[in-house]
Parts: C-alpha cells; structure tokens; sequence
C-alpha cells in the first residue's frame, strides 16, 4: 500500500470503527505495558476535557432551540411527559432485571472478602428537594458548575418565554441557533480525536485493573454486563418493535458510536454531543425532539446505574449473608429509580447512588470498597445502557410526534 492511500484508507473507515480499533489496541497496550501504560492516560484526559468542554453550552443551545423550534407549549409539555414516563418505566425495568440476575447467578456466592470500616452513609433526597434544588438559585453558578439539571429547567424556561414574546424574540431565536450550529461542528472536530483519545483511556484501564482485579469478581462482571446486553436487547429492542413498530437493528447499528464512546469514556454526559449526532444523522430524530429529550436523559435516564444497584446490592447481601425480605426488595427498586434521576451523568457516580440503595436496605456500607476497585469496568456497562436508553426514548418519542424522517432510520448505517 503506498503512503498517499494510507490516509484515505484511514477516512474512509466510520468512526465507530476508528474508536474500536482505539480501545482495542489501548487494551493491549495495558496488557502489554502494565502500569507503565498510564503514559498514555494524558491522552484519554485531553479528550475527556474536550467533551466536557463541548456538554454545558452544547446542552443549553440545544434544549433552547429545541424548544422554541416546537412553537407551541402544549407539545413540548407533550414531549416532557412521554419522556419522563418512558425513563422511569425503563428504569424499574434495569433495576428488577439487576435483581433477577444477580439472584439467578448469585456471584457473591463462595466469595470472601474482608472490610475495611469508615464509608459514611448517604441520605437520600427527599422527593421535595429534589424539586427544589431544581431550580437554580443564580442560573450563571449552575451553568460555571456544570449543573445540567439546573441549566435544562434554565433553558426550558428561556425557550418557553422566546416563544411567548413571538417575533421579538425571531433574533434571540436565530442566536441561539447559528450558536447550536457551531457546537455541532465542534463536536466533529473533537471526535476526529476520539480514537486516540479512548486509546489512551483503555490503555490505563487495562493496565490498572488487569486480571489481578478482574478474576476474583469476574462473575458479577459477568452478571451485570449479562443484565446490560439482556436490557438493550430485550427492553429497549421490544419498545421499538412493539410501541414504534420500527426495526431495532437499525436502532442498534445507528448509535454504535455513541456506544463505543460511552464504553470507553463511562460519562452518559460525556457522550451527549455524539448521542444527539447519532440521533439526527443516524435515527433521522428531529433536532426539535433530540435537543429536548437527550439533555433531559442524559440526565435522569439511569437504566444502567439501576442495573448495577440490582447487581450489587444483590451480590453484597450475598458477600455478608444477609436475607433480602420483599420488603427490601421493593425498597430496592423504589429507591434505585428515584436515586438515578439525581445521579449525574459522569464517572463514579454510581458509588455514591449505590450507597443510598444500601443504606435503605440495611447493608453495609464498607461492603462498597470490593466494588470500587472494578467500580470503572462496572460503569462502563452502566453508561452504555444509559446512552442507549436516551436514543431509544429520543426515537420513540420522535416516531409518536411524528419527527422522525424514515428515509434516515431505514438507510443502510454511514458515517
């Protein structure tokens, strides 16, 4: 091959591939290099930090256009309420499928580990205020802090006042979308760098947390990745081939992206310019509905997180020998569902979910120091599912609003 096809080659191949190729190879760098293959880590945090640079204003002038692109306050209250419905119903759905597995598999079965005292418990946030903290008391600290769900309720109430004012607001309107416009080529630009960037992440990982860590807790890997895929498959798939009578493997094909750098990144934030490029570019969603429902599930959507409380919670009842009553049970899935709309979209996050899940039930909150140390190869399962929950809703919510162009959604997947 001679030098000058090397890089048409190289543009040629879809992104997807670009970014498996990354992992794939960052994989065997930290199984070859070890440790020693954290070298490559400042890689991964450059494109970190770009995407996080990309997520508060990408977020903001999406929700707005997104809005005031609807023009009528009744359908996006439509939207709002079929959005919400859809990620509460699914996330009961990941948190009792977490439980029947790990229940089935039972992976904390024959394993011993000792604890280490110290974890203080969490309390959980009373359903009044989570509302409260909704709104932001000075909407400029909550979009510098990143607060996404401060800076949605922020933008909902900007878009819904630019449609009341009418033709005052046409030049507001066209700001906001000439800046959306300028977001979504920043995002092109960032995910040119996306391969080398998950490069450098997966290198880290695997060097980290090689088979020192994974063979002992193997199974309840196994179990919540099992739960994962069973979800996305069965859940998700069975939504849009039921409710939207649409083919899911087109679905599946068109958010490969997303889920390669959601696997790779575990930040569903993180992953939302890539989310609402595959929306519009692979799903044929409307911007309307995608700038509206991806914001709003990167944030409240948590079907993997719950997935992995179900595991978890399970495996370390296991671990202690302690017997769940369905009292508990229940107790688990309740609040599992109300904890993930306030667990944010970015690595880690989890851990602190999972402890309100376990104080609710009784079990021990030191129990969570055997997870963290495969906490990152857990969340990178949890965050897949949760970006493909976000796609699946923005899909289904677009075909029942009937903006989703069908062209689009049933052409073969291109880059």
């Amino acid at each position: 091959m001679s030098d000058s096809s090397r890089p048409n080659l190289w543009r040629r191949l879809p992104l997807w591939q670009k970014i498996l190729g990354g992992l794939a190879l960052g994989i065997l760098a930290g199984a070859l290099m070890g440790k020693d293959a954290s070298a490559f880590k400042p890689l991964g945090d450059i494109f970190i930090n770009a995407i996080k640079m990309l997520i508060v204003p990408l977020v903001f002038s999406t929700l707005v256009v997104g809005i005031t692109s609807m023009r009528d306050p009744q359908k996006m209250g439509r939207i709002g309420g079929k959005t919400i419905a859809l990620y509460l119903l699914t996330t009961a759905f990941a948190i009792t499928i977490g439980m029947l597995a790990s229940s089935i598999f039972q992976p904390g079965a024959g394993v011993d580990f000792s604890f280490e005292k110290g974890m203080d418990a969490k309390e959980a946030p009373s359903l009044v205020q989570i509302l409260v903290d909704l709104v932001p008391r000075n909407p400029i600290d909550a979009l510098a802090n990143g607060n996404i769900m401060q800076i949605i309720v922020f933008a909902i109430g900007i878009g819904i006042s630019l449609i009341m004012i009418g033709d005052k607001g046409e030049p507001v309107v066209r700001v906001f979308d000439s800046f959306a416009e300028v977001m979504y080529k920043l995002t092109e630009f960032v995910m040119a760098f996306a391969p080398f960037g998950v490069f450098g992440l997966m290198a880290h990982v695997s060097g980290n947390y090689g088979m020192d860590v994974l063979l002992p807790l193997a199974k309840v890997i196994g179990v919540a990745y099992l739960a994962s895929i069973l979800h996305v498959l069965v859940v998700y798939s069975g939504l849009l081939a039921l409710l939207g009578k649409l083919n899911p493997v087109r679905y599946l094909r068109g958010i490969l992206d997303a889920l390669v750098v959601a696997f790779s990144s575990a930040s569903s934030s993180g992953t939302l310019p890539i989310s609402i490029r595959c929306a519009r570019k692979n799903l044929g969603v409307s911007e309307g509905v995608s700038g509206f429902v991806l914001p709003v599930g990167a944030t409240i959507n948590m079907d993997g997180t719950a997935i992995y409380q179900g595991v978890v919670a399970l495996f370390i009842a296991q671990l202690t020998g302690i017997e769940l009553s369905m009292m508990d049970y229940g107790m688990i899935v309740l609040t599992g569902t109300l904890a993930s709309i306030g667990t944010a979209g970015v690595p880690g996050a989890g851990l602190i979910m999972l402890s309100i899940v376990l104080s609710q039930v009784g079990l021990p909150l030191e129990a969570i120091a055997v997870i963290a140390g495969i906490d990152r190869i857990l969340d990178m399962a949890r965050t897949t599912v949760n970006v493909a929950g976000d796609l699946m809703v923005t899909t289904l919510v677009g075909k029942s609003e009937k903006e989703l162009d069908f062209e689009i959604y049933n052409a073969p997947h291109k880059q």
